[in-house]
C-alpha cells in the first residue's frame, strides 16, 4: 500500500441502474426472484456499493500487485430504485487496521437515500493469493 492511503479518503461513484441489475435477473434460474418486481436488486446493490470502495482504494495500493477483498458488508436497503435512475454512492474511508479497511457508506438514488452502513475489505498481494488459491484447487481435486 501507498503512503497515501489514509484515514478519511471520499470517492463518489455514479451508477445508471439498467433491467440487467433487477431482481427478475439476479438469479434467472429462480422462479421466486421472477415473479419479483423489477426494482435494483440488494445483490446487485451490495456489488455497487464494493465497487465505489474498490474505486476509492486503487490509487492509494500498487495496483494490480495488491488488491483488496471484501471481507464484511453491513448495509440497508431502504428504497426501490428503477432502471433508468442513477445511484449515487459515497464511501469514507474510516479506519486502517494493519492491512483491514473500513469503510462508511451511503446511497442515494435521486430521489431517497437507498442504503447506508459499513464495508470492510483487506488488501491482499495478488500473486500469493492466486498461489493459495491454486493449492486449494489441488486439495479438491484429491478429495474427488
Amino acid at each position: 500500500m501507498k503512503d497515501t492511503l489514509k484515514i478519511g479518503l471520499t470517492y463518489r461513484h455514479t451508477f445508471t441502474v439498467s433491467e440487467k441489475q433487477t431482481v427478475p435477473r439476479f438469479y434467472p434460474e429462480s422462479d421466486l426472484f421472477q415473479a419479483m418486481p423489477q426494482v435494483f436488486a440488494t445483490g446487485y446493490m451490495v456489488g455497487l456499493l464494493e465497487w465505489a470502495c474498490i474505486e476509492l482504494l486503487r490509487p492509494h495500493i500498487n495496483w494490480p500487485d495488491e488488491q483488496t477483498l471484501g471481507t464484511h458488508v453491513n448495509f440497508s436497503h431502504e428504497a426501490p430504485t428503477l432502471p433508468g435512475m442513477t445511484v449515487t454512492v459515497d464511501v469514507t474511508l474510516v479506519t486502517i487496521e494493519g492491512r483491514k479497511l473500513s469503510f462508511s457508506v451511503k446511497a442515494h438514488d435521486g430521489i431517497d437515500i437507498i442504503s447506508t452502513g459499513t464495508h470492510e475489505r483487506v488488501i491482499i498481494k495478488q500473486e500469493k493469493f492466486l498461489e493459495r488459491l491454486e493449492q486449494r484447487r489441488r486439495s479438491i481435486r484429491k478429495e474427488n
